[in-house]
């Protein structure tokens, strides 16, 4: 099932015929994103405030772990309570976790908090790619794929901006009041904007096996980042990529699956198209250090650092506005395996250009270098979207296919994230060495995206030839 091939109009989806609904849609995708970094600018003022410095590193932990096991449940939710009743369930949820962080008497309740706010920006997050199937006609797909994936660079830059307004005048629970506010004005909207959808008369059970699985991955990898010791990380990473082995040998065998069936068939596309979307995410970990390389390396002051590592999520956001206008087949196939290149190239060029005590003219550079490197993901990603939410008729695989692509995102962030984090205690107390690891390393994980992009392009081709006959016979 592929979208027509006619040039899909911003003007379009932003009209007033679908304008509620995307709005609903991006506006989910992006307090979610918003929350990640959100908290990380917070903290310190929290932390001064509650206590509790000993569990500061858990705070992203709990959110990004249950952000994972809620993106895995949407399907579910989906089906039990259409999409009027699942998105009214995400925003609630958010909401209520965005005003518990505001109203939390200590770090443990803060905690808690975060984990319901991420289990709300998780699901949200999955329905995001999941409903727009169901609320934009299949000609705005590329171009609601690029709008939701937009978010997550847009969410990636505001995060730490407005986490740092909010900081800078000793007031963090306002913050996570603003995102509260938002959210349940984003939820509001939904009973008048979205179409209710079928809901299934049975409930529909939970592959509990499969959720087990992927939540201890996701712990071990969330856990990965706060362990000290390069030893201690790398055997993290292990027991997460054992575990995520697992997942996969589970999920084949398995009649209750988190991904779609096409998933695990031979000769099918998708699993290549979800390797290259996990290997696009995993790039934009280098945002979490990059800070930190330009004030060590440069001299920057911490605010000017944050916005310069934000070039990445300019890139991608920037890109995906001309990407999605292109509807050729064979320039889509071009993108797809030119996204991961131009990632990776652009990582590892970042790397040539490290400097101890980098004047200020390089540090100018680094800033279109960076940008570049994000543009190759939103040259990819909204195509890589459509091809999930295309590789089958049937609606709720389709769903499912759609709503894991926040799943693998998520995932990818996170394994990134500790990646990098064995990187840069492989440099011990070189920071020069430590951005060197850092950027060359994930160039290189990010390049073999381009052989995935190819592996999918080509198994999708051969699929095709083989039942173009079938379709000449009949």
């Amino acid at each position: 099932m592929n979208p027509p091939s006619d040039p899909p109009a911003w003007r379009e989806l932003l009209g007033r015929e679908y304008l509620g609904a995307a709005i609903v849609l991006a506006g989910g995708v992006l307090v979610g994103a918003i929350s990640i970094y959100l908290a990380a600018s917070l903290l310190p003022t929290a932390v001064a405030d509650l206590g509790g410095a000993g569990f500061y590193a858990w705070n992203m932990t709990v959110y990004l772990v249950a952000m994972v096991i809620a993106t895995m449940l949407t399907g579910r939710l989906l089906s039990r309570w259409g999409n009027v009743g699942a998105y009214v369930l995400g925003f609630t949820t958010f909401t209520a976790g965005s005003l518990a962080c505001a109203l939390s008497p200590a770090m443990a309740v803060l905690l808690i908090s975060r984990g319901v706010q991420g289990l709300g920006a998780g699901l949200l997050s999955g329905l995001g790619f999941a409903v727009i199937r169901a609320v934009l006609p299949a000609r705005l797909w590329t171009r609601g794929a690029a709008l939701m994936s937009a978010m997550y660079g847009v969410g990636n830059f505001a995060g730490p901006a407005l986490g740092g307004l909010f900081a800078q005048f000793g007031s963090w629970r306002p913050a996570f009041g603003v995102m509260a506010v938002i959210a349940a004005g984003c939820g509001a909207m939904v009973p008048r904007v979205l179409p209710r959808g079928e809901r299934g008369g049975i409930r529909v059970p939970i592959p509990a096996g499969s959720l087990l699985l992927v939540m201890a991955a996701a712990g071990a990898v969330s856990v990965t980042g706060v362990v000290a010791g390069t030893l201690a990380k790398a055997a993290g990473i292990g027991v997460a990529l054992l575990l995520v082995a697992g997942f996969i040998v589970h999920e084949r065998r398995s009649e209750l699956r988190v991904f779609p069936r096409t998933t695990y068939r031979r000769g099918s596309s998708l699993k290549w198209v979800y390797l290259t979307l996990g290997l696009l995410a995993f790039g934009v970990a280098v945002e979490s250090f990059l800070p930190l390389f330009g004030q060590r390396l440069a001299g920057l002051p911490p605010i000017v650092a944050g916005f310069f590592a934000a070039a990445v999520s300019l890139g991608w956001s920037v890109t995906q506005i001309g990407s999605s206008s292109v509807t050729g087949e064979r320039a889509v196939r071009r993108l797809r395996v030119l996204g991961p290149i131009l990632l990776a190239l652009g990582l590892f060029v970042q790397g040539l250009l490290q400097r101890a005590d980098t004047p200020i003219w390089l540090v100018l550079v680094w800033v279109p270098v960076l940008f570049v490197a994000g543009a190759g993901i939103g040259l990819a990603y909204p195509h890589l979207s459509v091809a999930a939410m295309s590789s089958t008729s049937d609606p709720e695989e389709g769903g499912r296919a759609a709503a894991a692509i926040a799943t693998v995102t998520s995932l990818a962030i996170a394994f990134g994230t500790a990646v990098a984090g064995i990187l840069v205690n492989l440099a011990g107390d070189s920071m020069l060495d430590a951005a060197r690891y850092v950027l060359f390393g994930l160039a290189i994980i990010c390049a073999i995206g381009a052989l995935t992009a190819h592996a999918a392009d080509r198994t999708s081709r051969t699929k095709s030839a083989d039942q173009a006959p079938l379709h000449q016979g009949s």
